[in-house]
């Protein structure tokens, strides 16, 4: 327990040293001091810790929210600089590579369709899907109906009408995606009768970044979403909480859902993923109790990929030597 928490009391310090300089930074824009902190960061996270950041005090929680925000705008611009760039080339799709963790999308649309294969019943082949906060790089709408949904219809919601101009851009030169990809500006909470002609909605994981927002988007998918239809939920877990918000399945359950699997990946797929299905009963609202189904006798299952650390230490080092290389304009 004493090395643990020397560990924990660790990891937090060096975590708290990298939001200060990230914080410092002019602009969270894609250069090389941008590059290096947030992949500092991200190597600092992703391997497997006994950190519980939900427990943290007060002082260490506020920096990691701070932290979360600093993340999601880094994303957003970095995002949005690669749409940029593969926009130039005649047909954006046969370029997407370039983009230094496309692979992490590829594994994790791969992970989540898997993981609705064998968890929703009846399995999956939904004939519309929604995904909430898409950005300006669709990637996993994109992997989703290139690799495993050939037949689906896929609606993108984002705040950011710029993202969705952007986003759009990049299918212009493929007619069946381009046919099957539309991209729509809206705030989650102003979508109502619309949530009900989804099989499957997926929940990105900077759509509300506080647990208290997170719960509040949950609450009003459940509210319009059809019963039975599928919800994908993307998390965190262990020191890949300091990256992106940590979602409580019993928050899930309390708004409508039962909860059907929760994978903590442990290699370069940061985000958790969290499979639920729209309750007939209303989940926790009838008395179902976390980390159990809605009737309470059902065990939710844990999956745990294999771990890849060697693996994924290496991608991260190649991630790094990209982005050093990689031509930034601005």
């Amino acid at each position: 327990m004493e090395s643990q928490n020397k560990e924990v009391d660790a990891l937090v310090q060096k975590i708290t040293g990298l939001h200060a300089a990230i914080s410092k930074l002019p602009s969270l824009s894609p250069c090389p001091d941008v590059n290096a902190l947030f992949t500092d960061l991200v190597t600092a996270c992703v391997p497997p810790s006994p950190v519980d950041v939900t427990k943290l005090g007060p002082e260490a929680q506020t920096m990691r929210e701070g932290l979360i925000r600093l993340c999601s705008e880094a994303e957003g611009k970095l995002e949005a600089h690669y749409s940029d760039m593969l926009a130039a080339f005649d047909n954006p799709l046969d370029h997407l590579a370039l983009f230094p963790y496309y692979s992490n999308y590829i594994n994790l649309s791969k992970l989540e369709y898997e993981l609705l294969a064998r968890y929703v019943p009846g399995g999956i082949a939904p004939a519309r899907v929604a995904f909430i906060g898409s950005g300006p790089l669709p990637f996993s709408s994109f992997v989703l109906a290139a690799r495993h949904l050939p037949d689906t219809v896929f609606d993108n919601y984002d705040l950011c009408g710029a993202a969705n101009d952007r986003a759009s851009r990049l299918f212009r030169a493929d007619k069946d995606l381009g046919a099957r990809m539309s991209f729509h500006t809206a705030d989650v909470a102003d979508l109502a009768g619309e949530l009900g002609a989804y099989d499957v909605v997926f929940l990105a994981a900077l759509v509300g970044m506080a647990a208290e927002e997170k719960a509040k988007v949950i609450a009003h998918l459940g509210a319009h979403m059809a019963d039975g239809a599928a919800l994908v939920v993307r998390s965190a877990h262990g020191a890949r909480g300091f990256l992106y918000p940590i979602v409580d399945p019993e928050d899930i359950e309390r708004g409508g859902f039962e909860v059907l699997a929760v994978c903590h990946p442990d290699d370069d797929v940061v985000n958790s993923v969290i499979i639920a299905r729209k309750s007939n009963d209303g989940g926790l609202l009838n008395g179902g109790r976390g980390g159990q189904d809605a009737r309470g006798t059902v065990p939710v299952p844990v999956v745990s990929p294999p771990c890849r650390f060697g693996q994924m230490v290496a991608d991260l080092t190649q991630k790094r030597d990209e982005f050093a290389t990689a031509e930034v304009a601005f």
